[in-house]
């Protein structure tokens, strides 16, 4: 058994990581001395080489998107800075597009984060610059002034700062069981459009389910159900349509007997018995390609259609794990296995995670990890809020980040300690989001010059389905 420190000892130990890291060092934006394009270029290695061009395509639409799609870059400068050494599994990639509601097991709609493609040991720091970073990022692509940017990520880490000062006084299991639902955002918030604003979300959650999808993404043929191939986001592996070269082209059907039905099997094993168990109650209809998000295009995902006897579906996401970009820039010991290092990141961080959640490796040894491709799954529409909207949404994010980090890490007391009851942390937060954006907005201009010069292929979602139109 492990030994318990103090409260006191813990508090101690917060205070004391003020000298490997200063609040107000927390402004700096880190080792910018680095070639944008050559890391972008690393990060592309190993994806679906024709994809790649559609990555960099969503990517070149804004500074906000080529953000989004570059958690690398900022990884890389982040490890040019100084950290408090407090560390444990963060979101690494805690921009506030990667935050949303869905379903818990027990269908409770909830906040929360929801990409963990990067979690990994880091810094705690990291995951909250990233999100203020984001939100003068998409608040000066918006063309929002900076008094009011300022604002919003002032809100966002003292939310972040407050929640975590509260958390510290939770006791171990009230904290792994504290879980933010829809109902206590309503509850918490102070302006009757925010709460007619998370009402209507949760409207339209309620109806994001997998039986809503079925007739959108798939139609019968002989009482079977095949998927709809909509180059390039959807698309058969070993069809006509496909965009996986003749190295991984398969046929369907034998690609399921012959490769992915010892996956599967895997997969299944990382389940509990009685999810393994009704997971046995659906048959499987059909596997497509599906390219998903900004930052994952080219990596490898399948999205997988089962039916049970009253032919209701069940769509998995069977999604590629490559190694985080946090574990390329920050040293500590890792699962080796991609996937299950994203399933137990996600798990931990999580307040409730995924039935279906489990990892499994792949054809030609790649890691895949398992979960429902939509339950009751939302993201918010950030470009559509208005500057009230905005700023209750930086709240949630922050109160969203600290309940994860509490949990994940058992640590909330030592980070209240390191942070204090000052404003040092927030206004050193507030400088540094604005100058990572300006960082941001040269690196895209980079960018941007090297897809015109051809240094770097960029093509839409639109020029690349106008290659399958007859």
């Amino acid at each position: 058994m492990a030994e318990i420190q103090s409260l006191e000892t813990r508090q101690a130990i917060g205070r004391a990581a003020r000298e490997n890291a200063k609040r107000s060092m927390h402004a700096k934006v880190g080792n910018v001395d680095r070639d944008p394009i050559a890391l972008l270029q690393q990060n592309s290695a190993g994806r679906v080489e024709a994809l790649v061009p559609l990555r960099y395509g969503r990517m070149s639409v804004s500074p906000f998107t080529f953000f989004r799609g570059s958690a690398i870059i900022q990884a890389h400068d982040l490890a040019g800075t100084a950290n408090t050494g407090i560390v444990f599994p963060i979101c690494g990639d805690a921009h506030l597009m990667n935050f949303g509601g869905f379903a818990t097991p027990e269908r409770q709609l909830v906040f929360d984060l929801n990409d963990f493609d990067e979690v990994a040991t880091g810094p705690w720091e990291w995951d909250v610059k990233r999100l203020t970073a984001s939100l003068a990022i998409a608040g000066q692509h918006m063309g929002i002034a900076r008094g009011p940017i300022s604002e919003f990520v002032a809100t966002a880490v003292h939310e972040y700062c407050d929640r975590i000062r509260e958390y510290s006084e939770y006791s171990t299991l009230d904290l792994w069981h504290e879980i933010v639902t829809f109902e206590r955002m309503i509850e918490s918030t102070d302006n009757e459009e925010g709460r007619r604003a998370i009402i209507k979300a949760r409207e339209k959650a309620e109806g994001r389910t997998s039986e809503s999808m079925l007739e959108k993404m798939a139609a019968q043929r002989d009482g079977h159900w095949v998927l709809q191939d909509a180059p390039p986001a959807l698309f058969h592996p070993g069809g006509p349509n496909t965009l996986l070269g003749k190295d991984h082209a398969w046929s369907n059907t034998q690609a399921w007997e012959n490769k992915l039905a010892a996956a599967f099997d895997d997969y299944l094993g990382t389940l509990s018995p009685e999810r393994r168990a009704l997971a046995g109650q659906f048959a499987l209809q059909d596997v497509a390609f599906k390219v998903v998000g900004v930052g994952s295009v080219g990596t490898f995902c399948l999205v997988m259609l089962l039916i049970d006897s009253h032919s209701k579906p069940l769509f998995l996401q069977v999604k590629e794990a490559r190694e985080s970009v946090i574990a390329q820039h920050f040293t500590a010991d890792g699962l080796a296995h991609q996937g299950q290092r994203v399933v137990t990141g996600q798990r931990l961080l999580q307040a409730a995670s995924d039935a279906f959640l489990g990892w499994t490796t792949g054809p030609a040894k790649r890691y895949f990890y398992v979960r429902q491709l939509r339950d009751m799954k939302i993201s918010a529409e950030v470009e559509r809020m208005n500057n009230t909207l905005l700023q209750g949404y930086a709240r949630l994010c922050g109160w969203a980040l600290a309940r994860a980090h509490a949990k994940a890490s058992g640590k909330a007391v030592e980070i209240a300690a390191y942070l204090g009851n000052g404003d040092r942390f927030a206004e050193a937060l507030t400088e540094y989001a604005f100058d990572y954006a300006a960082q941001n907005e040269k690196d895209y201009e980079t960018f941007i010059k090297a897809c015109r010069s051809g240094k770097l292929e960029a093509r839409s979602d639109e020029d690349m389905a106008a290659d399958f139109r007859v």
